[in-house]
């Protein structure tokens, strides 16, 4: 997969700094990194429009990043699944979508739902040169925690959203994207412990439904890692003049930590699970160390040595996330 953003989205968001000062763009910014980093979200931060560009230019590229993995690493498990309709709830400027169309091309129907305005108005400015789904997408106001009923897609996705909803209605919110999905159910949050702990509470509710795990699990037990450790990924995305101005930085690149759930419907057809890699594999002279959580619902250390060359080879383009390939 490749983590950059599709040519005509990069193009709408750079757009977005044209006449702007570069100033205000960055103090703007760094109010919403400085939430990010406290553990909150967008809500009270993105107010006005140059708010939300200021979140698109400095947390798109990289929320972007974090869907098309978890979206990627999805559809590797259900290679059969081929949506039409998709439900970006919690949409913000619309990354998580344009994410899913990289993943499934073939979706044809598209909803954005999200509270604030600006952001569904951002989208819609952003998906003006973009696929055909995106440019005829149906913008929904409304708040995930509002009691109604969201229009049902083959495909839900809510990225970076539930860390809006206060803690006691996450549950109640997930049980209701369940509800909307009809295949697929892809859930993304910030690679932290908070953010873990949210996708736990979501696996929780997914499975008590009759959910069936795609990623990163590869099994329904009791999830084997404990505090002080975390499941959390990480995926390194390219950053553009643009990108880097918005942010103050000068590395060329940033790597995003995310956590994040897929989980399909019984009549989904699912691949075999594999072992996954939770933490970057570990490269010594004798060999590889690989971390892994088992389809067993175990954690397990595994040396890949060096003198076993095919095997060596193959754990040498493991990454951290990524599954063991099968035989």
């Amino acid at each position: 997969m490749n983590p950059d953003l599709p040519p005509a989205l990069r193009q709408a968001v750079e757009a977005l700094l044209q006449g702007v000062a570069r100033k205000g763009v960055a103090e703007r910014a760094g109010a919403i990194s400085a939430r990010y980093r406290s553990g909150g979200g967008s809500a009270g931060v993105v107010i006005s429009e140059a708010d939300a560009a200021a979140y698109a230019l400095t947390r798109l590229p990289a929320t972007y990043a974090a869907g098309l993995r978890a979206m990627t690493e999805a559809a590797l498990r259900a290679p059969a699944f081929s949506p039409r309709s998709l439900l970006d709830a919690g949409a913000g400027p619309g990354g998580a979508a344009w994410a899913a169309l990289e993943t499934w091309p073939q979706i044809e129907a598209v909803a954005r739902l999200d509270s604030n305005p600006a952001f569904l108005e951002l989208a819609a400015r952003l998906a003006a040169d973009g696929p055909d789904p995106l440019r005829r997408a149906q913008a929904l106001r409304g708040d995930l925690t509002a009691q109604g009923v969201w229009p049902t897609s083959d495909l839900v996705v809510a990225s970076y959203a539930l860390a809006e909803i206060p803690p006691a209605r996450q549950a109640e919110v997930v049980s209701a994207l369940w509800t909307a999905c009809e295949g697929v159910l892809v859930l993304v949050e910030p690679g932290t412990p908070d953010g873990w702990r949210r996708i736990l509470q979501a696996r929780e509710t997914v499975l008590a439904a009759g959910a069936a795990l795609l990623a990163p699990c590869p099994h329904a037990a009791a999830c084997p890692v404990a505090a002080p450790d975390w499941c959390h990924f990480s995926q390194r995305l390219p950053r553009s003049r643009e990108h880097r101005l918005a942010k103050g930085g000068d590395a060329p690149f940033e790597d995003e930590k995310f956590a994040y759930l897929a989980a399909a419907r019984p009549q989904i057809g699912v691949a075999p699970p594999a072992p996954r890699v939770l933490s970057p594999p570990r490269a010594a002279k004798p060999g590889i160390t690989l971390k892994l959580c088992t389809p067993e619902g175990e954690l397990a250390a595994r040396f890949v040595a060096r003198r076993d060359k095919a095997a060596h080879a193959a754990a040498r383009r493991l990454d951290w996330g990524g599954a063991l390939p099968t035989a």
